[in-house]
């Protein structure tokens, strides 16, 4: 009989072979991590399913990663922003967020501590430059694709494409800086 699960085989890849040892090396913490910061298993499995997918791609670039667990936390926290900074822009997303959240104590903590995210994240739209502040809100608030900011202000949907990049840009190093580095954001949402 044999008791090597099914989904191994004799004549796997180097970098397949690398990829699970470090998916099996990780997947735990960058998980429970997402869990945490997210409030919901199932955004922390999306969470964590980007982040492997990221790491899938980079593949081939496995020996230039010098530092493979702050690579992958950085990435997990990058998605996790991304992942709060729509929870801010959807109602939906955040009324489901907060009905996730435990009933006792430690709710409140969260809900005041997300409401500071919130707070942060808002203080860095707000100090984005008037006609990029405006492209950002009307994409992420208002649900505006490209095209239809283009038109609506009469710009090219290059502008819009490049005006977007650098606003989600300055707001995740605005974020970043004002939460401090990861342990800090983790003590916020932990």
């Amino acid at each position: 009989m044999h008791n090597e699960p099914r989904y191994r085989t004799q004549c796997q890849d180097p970098l397949e072979l690398q990829f699970m040892q470090i998916f099996r090396r990780h997947e735990g913490r960058l998980h429970a991590l997402a869990l945490k910061l997210t409030k919901s298993e199932t955004y922390a499995q999306d969470v964590i399913q980007d982040v492997f997918i990221k790491l899938w791609e980079q593949r081939e670039s496995f020996g230039q990663i010098r530092n493979m667990d702050a690579w992958l936390y950085r990435l997990t926290e990058n998605r996790v922003i991304d992942f709060l900074r729509k929870a801010a822009a959807d109602e939906r997303l955040r009324q489901s967020i907060w009905e996730a959240m435990p009933a006792n104590a430690q709710a409140t903590a969260a809900v005041v501590e997300a409401r500071e995210y919130h707070h942060i994240l808002q203080k860095a739209i707000d100090r984005l430059p008037p006609q990029r502040r405006l492209i950002y809100c009307l994409n992420r608030e208002q649900g505006l694709n490209y095209q239809e900011i283009a038109e609506e202000l009469k710009i090219s949907r290059h502008t819009v494409k490049n005006q977007l990049s650098t606003a989600l840009q300055a707001i995740r190093s605005f974020v970043a800086k004002t939460a401090g580095p990861l342990s800090l954001f983790i003590s916020l949402y932990c």
